[in-house]
């Protein structure tokens, strides 16, 4: 059988906000905007280059336990490449971004950073050579 990375799921409580941080941020276009059965709104967007980033909010009756965007097990992060670290990290601020690591030059690879983005959301930020 052959596997195909499907997307990436984000949980918000308050997915339209955080989706228009995303399109402010990364240019992320909204496929799709639905109140499920589930009751939760659920937001699927696209990067430009087409890995799908889910937003949804709470599900009725669901109880979810705070974000964490510093270093923790399981999914940790992801990583978004950009053209400039010193102009972004900037201009994510002004978005309301916390640089949380770096930027660090890696030997013979990228220079990185890493930022807390809305909902506890880590995000790697990577600036190839």
């Amino acid at each position: 059988m052959a596997y195909a990375f499907n997307h990436v799921h984000l949980k918000a409580p308050d997915p339209g906000k955080t989706a228009d941080w995303y399109i402010q941020a990364f240019n992320f276009k909204i496929v799709s905007d639905n109140a499920r059965a589930s009751g939760d709104r659920f937001i699927r967007c696209e990067t430009e280059d087409g890995i799908v980033v889910n937003i949804s909010g709470g599900r009725t009756g669901e109880s979810l336990a705070d974000g964490n965007a510093d270093v923790h097990w399981g999914l940790e992060h992801i990583g978004i490449t950009i053209d400039d670290m010193t102009s972004e990290i900037a201009r994510l601020e002004g978005l309301g971004a916390k640089l949380k690591e770096g930027p660090t030059s890696i030997p013979g690879g990228p220079t990185i950073a890493f930022i807390e983005a809305p909902d506890d959301t880590r995000i790697e930020l990577l600036q190839l050579p």
